[in-house]
């Protein structure tokens, strides 16, 4: 039967694909695990360290409309094949790197790379499965990739006490080679590609017309769609500030700023992450059960606001309660997934990836900003306190720093309550 093909070949898809986006996430946390490792092999300010695990967040930002024009017109099994394939080179250069430059290249080269995937999911979670499942299908996306977020946190720590973080990120290069080679086998763009019905179709609905004209024409129709910029907020203020504190700040302002050990704070980071992984499955469950986006969306924004003060506050709160705050974070935040879902409802199917990637630009101009931008506010009230080659700060200088990711915060939610309601499917259908 045709449905039965269409599940193989969907699953298979995203499953090879899902794996890539796991080592996607895992190169955008890993530095936060490792910011010792690197500040003392690379001698690299508080400044220096945030630009290096930055660098991701340029290249990843810049590719995203790219890779949106990409997915729509040359095909998921191309872009993530090549994207694999330059992540894992990229991997290998950075654990052999032998100075910060070169560092710092082989981190714009694994950006590059994995900068396709996640549009590229959105992509086969679009054309793979039925419409109004989209908004589960994004949160179980989150979630897996989240796993290799997850693996970035306590796991990482763990690898590194036993081998070299250098060894750790030959491995993942290798394995990234080999995943570029399972997609090209294994990942079809569409049914149509194997001479299979679409969805729609098979349910005696007419395919979703295609995109006529020049790419160019249309990701001018989606950037000209005043309803496609509303969800271009919460990725940039509240993914921007989880990704850039989790991705690197958080573990360091633990220790420093707290006194826990490497294994604790990194501890409360995978918690953290686990929350936004399982927060991103259940608001999409959610979402899809209601037929809404924008209240969770708003109510998500609000109370990750709300779960910054007690950082900046400097509470001293049991570990028990600590670890629930950082769990509770991670869950709250994961709202503004839908997001994507949102952008894409607001355009026509044919532009999906070009709509959502528009809109997942902000999570990375919003932490490609504040990682090395937290840093320089820290730098400039660091008193000199060095400890073997690594800078110690004080916890007001934390509180400085993490001051301007809660101003980030602030404009996620602000943004958040001008989405468009879409009610989970095309406005024609």
């Amino acid at each position: 039967m045709p449905y039965q093909q269409i599940r193989r070949l969907r699953w298979t898809a995203f499953l090879l694909v899902v794996l890539c986006y796991m080592l996607a996430f895992f190169h955008r946390m890993a530095p936060a695990a490792i910011a010792g490792e690197l500040q003392h092999d690379f001698q690299a300010s508080g400044a220096a360290l945030g630009a290096l695990a930055a660098m991701y967040f340029y290249i990843y930002t810049v590719m995203q409309i790219p890779v949106g024009v990409m997915a729509d017109t040359l095909g998921v099994r191309r872009i993530v094949t090549a994207g694999a394939l330059v992540s894992g080179i990229g991997s290998l250069m950075f654990a052999t790197a032998e100075s910060l430059p070169m560092a710092y290249a082989g981190r714009l080269l694994v950006g590059l790379g994995v900068s396709v995937f996640f549009i590229s999911l959105m992509k086969l979670n679009a054309v793979w499965f039925h419409d109004r499942h989209f908004g589960a299908a994004g949160g179980l996306t989150i979630l897996l990739g989240n796993m290799g977020a997850v693996l970035a946190a306590s796991p990482l720590v763990w690898l590194v006490g036993q081998t070299s973080w250098r060894n750790v990120f030959v491995a993942v290069g290798v394995l990234s080679l080999l995943l570029a080679v399972l997609v090209w086998w294994q990942v079809r763009n569409q049914p149509g590609d194997v001479g299979l019905p679409s969805l729609r179709e098979l349910e005696g609905k007419p395919p979703h017309p295609r995109h006529k004209g020049h790419w160019w024409d249309g990701l001018v129709r989606v950037a000209k769609n005043r309803a496609t910029w509303p969800g271009f907020f919460p990725n940039f203020g509240i993914a921007g500030t989880l990704f850039a504190f989790a991705g690197l700040w958080a573990v360091p302002y633990l220790c420093g700023a707290h006194g826990l050990s490497r294994e604790v704070a990194s501890q409360h980071n995978s918690l953290l992450l686990l929350g936004f992984a399982i927060g991103a499955l259940c608001c999409g469950m959610l979402s899809d059960r209601i037929g809404r986006r924008k209240p969770i969306i708003v109510g998500g924004a609000l109370l990750y606001v709300l779960c910054w003060l007690p950082i900046l506050g400097l509470w001293q709160l049991p570990l028990t309660w600590s670890y629930a705050q950082f769990f509770v974070m991670g869950f709250v935040a994961s709202g503004f997934t839908l997001a994507w879902a949102a952008a894409k409802e607001v355009n026509p199917p044919a532009l999906s990836g070009m709509a959502t990637s528009v809109v997942n630009t902000g999570s990375f101009i919003g932490a490609g900003i504040l990682q090395p931008l937290v840093g320089w506010v820290m730098d400039r009230e660091w008193a000199g306190q060095v400890s073997g080659g690594v800078r110690l700060y004080s916890p007001e200088n934390f509180q400085s720093g993490l001051s301007v990711m809660f101003a980030f915060a602030l404009v996620g939610l602000i943004g958040a309550c001008f989405i468009r309601e879409t009610h989970c499917r095309y406005p024609a259908d």
